[in-house]
């Protein structure tokens, strides 16, 4: 797949970041930055439906994963065996292993969006045309990228509030731990040059998403506390019957 075939695929997701964007900035008269912000929060709350099932499904793959791994250590010889017994757990107890994804990867398309949009040439002369403020609190314009203070500024915030989100996620469900942890951790030291390189705009909308994802953790678990994992009789009671033997035939 070449690049342009990719921006054909995404063109609606930028299209639609314009509009809000322009919606915000241009009708609610918000600043450019500002716009931004509120861009980031419309997707945030479009995608919470996903986000909270994405929720609910890891809680419960968490509590199911001591028998997920007695599966697993049951019928490591026979894989096929294997995934057709993780698939009958999955369904018993409503699991979806993928349903925390795609809060994430819907987010994805808009990153993408508000990158080409903050990078577009079209754009860059709208924003400067309407005469609206280009800068958004320290950021003097999210059109170029941050230099000087600022920009070890946005980097400070970008990794603090990415690795905040990432431990208290993990310290809440107890998830990804090892060196898994690690790799997690280090992503922020790694993408901040990059994000630092890009256009402001770009690292405001990255901050506000993980300062959302943060908070939205922080009121998930106190309206939804970790629910208690069954005890053994309720295990054993959720299995189904086993299957009686068949009966061989006698032969005449």
């Amino acid at each position: 797949m070449n690049i342009l075939a990719v921006l054909v695929i995404f063109q609606p997701f930028v299209d639609l970041a314009e509009a809000i964007i322009k919606f915000f900035a241009e009708t609610v008269g918000l600043s450019w930055g500002w716009s931004i912000v509120a861009l980031t929060l419309t997707v945030r709350l479009f995608t919470l439906p996903l986000s909270l099932t994405g929720i609910r499904s890891m809680r419960r793959m968490q509590l199911v994963a001591p028998e997920l791994k007695a599966l697993q250590a049951k019928y490591k010889d026979d894989r096929e065996r294997q995934q057709r017994e993780m698939l009958a757990l999955y369904k018993r107890h409503g699991v979806n292993p993928l349903a925390s994804c795609f809060p994430f990867l819907l987010q994805i398309p808009f990153f993408i969006a508000v990158y080409s949009l903050l990078r577009g040439d079209a754009f860059a002369a709208d924003v400067n045309e309407s005469g609206s403020a280009v800068n958004f609190l320290f950021v003097p314009d999210i059109l170029v990228p941050p230099e000087g203070a600022v920009k070890w500024v946005l980097i400070v915030l970008f990794i603090s509030t990415t690795v905040l989100t990432f431990l208290y996620t993990t310290a809440t469900t107890q998830t990804t731990t090892g060196p898994q942890r690690y790799i997690f951790l280090a992503l922020p030291l790694l993408f901040a040059p990059i994000i630092a390189s890009q256009p402001a705009g770009l690292a405001v909308y990255w901050i506000t998403t993980n300062i959302w994802s943060l908070g939205q953790q922080v009121v998930v678990q106190r309206i939804m506390p970790m629910p208690t994992a069954p005890s053994p009789e309720q295990v054993a009671a959720a299995r189904p019957p086993p299957k009686p033997p068949r009966k061989k035939k006698k032969r005449k």
